[in-house]
């Protein structure tokens, strides 16, 4: 009973053996998966993967990096698209200043008419943030996000952000990185943060967990995250499981 609530394996580095990468999760103990568009292509990918698999389900959206390619015809293709009744929440979106292809205000634009799109249709939001904190809490607050509510995907902030985000109605979902040996934040917030609160993913093939590390990540990896946080909490790694899969159902929308 595992819920990877954020995987691409819409991603080119599944091209070959997808089935073999999905079989090996069902073995790991994963029941459900949300495979996350960000662009036409990894989109169009996530909408074939929910009619192939029927644990598996997509959140469509478009990522900050790209901001700068997405046009009016792209929001309303999301936004119908959005009608399938896999579709479970809209995103990633967010702000991304690592990265320089899409200058900040493009970013912030079209991060914004995301959220009132997401408000429009009744699903959650899946936040990508990037050195970009401040930025994307106002942007939060002042569009009204708590409406909604989502998730804060892979989160290495600080308790203080965090207790921000669960008044705005979101969840806090921790990857690989808090199972890293130098990750001293991430390992300090999620003892933290509310049960209730708390999600895991993998984010693959990104950011695999230790002892894989390096290698290609993939939605098995997930119990890695579990089996972390069930150490840091003093918990049953059965515990963690479960709680996050009923999470991970109540926020998107899951029976």
């Amino acid at each position: 009973m595992l819920f990877d609530t954020h995987a691409h394996l819409n991603a080119l580095q599944y091209e070959n053996d997808v089935e073999e990468v999905v079989q090996r999760a069902l073995d790991e103990g994963v029941s459900e998966i949300v495979v996350v568009g960000f662009d036409r292509e990894t989109i169009e990918r996530a909408m074939e993967l929910i009619e192939e698999y029927d644990f598996i389900y997509a959140a469509i959206g478009w990522h900050p990096v790209d901001a700068i390619d997405m046009t009016d015809k792209d929001l309303q293709w999301i936004r119908e698209l959005s009608e399938h009744p896999k579709v479970v929440a809209i995103g990633e979106m967010g702000l991304d200043y690592y990265w320089d292809k899409s200058p900040k205000d493009i970013q912030k634009e079209v991060f914004r008419k995301q959220i009132a799109l997401a408000k429009e249709v009744k699903l959650p939001i899946i936040i990508h943030n990037r050195d970009a904190t401040a930025d994307v809490v106002a942007i939060l607050e002042e569009e009204g996000a708590s409406e909604v509510g989502g998730i804060m995907h892979c989160f290495t902030g600080s308790l203080e952000v965090a207790k921000q985000c669960m008044d705005m109605n979101f969840y806090i979902s921790f990857g690989g990185p808090v199972t890293f040996k130098n990750a001293k934040k991430p390992k300090e917030v999620v003892q933290e943060i509310p049960l209730d609160r708390l999600l895991i993913e993998t984010d693959c093939p990104y950011l695999t967990p230790h002892p894989f590390r390096g290698k290609r990540n993939e939605p098995g990896y997930v119990k890695y995250v579990a089996e972390e946080i069930a150490k840091l909490r003093n918990l049953s790694y059965e515990e963690i499981a479960k709680k996050t899969s009923d999470n991970g159902k109540k926020i998107f929308g899951i029976k």
